[in-house]
């Protein structure tokens, strides 16, 4: 697998959320810190289409995962 394969940028568009960087920074300076307890998809901030997009693509280590868990480590 190819960690690189999407950015952030692209995760937070497939998310429908704003995706500049400005906009990327903003959601992260506001959701965390993400508590040690919670995994990411657990979160109370996602919708449940986000939320269950998230889960598979951790649990399938599918193309998404590289950068949902750089997503994960910068909100924790």
């Amino acid at each position: 697998m190819d960690a690189n394969l999407h950015s952030m940028s692209n995760l937070f568009a497939q998310l429908g959320l704003a995706d500049t960087p400005a906009a990327i920074e903003e959601f992260i300076r506001c959701h965390r810190p993400l508590g040690n307890d919670v995994a990411l998809y657990r979160a109370s901030f996602w919708t449940h289409a986000q939320r269950t997009f998230l889960k598979e693509e951790i649990i399938e280590d599918a193309d998404w995962a590289g950068v949902i868990d750089e997503l994960n480590g910068r909100l924790h």
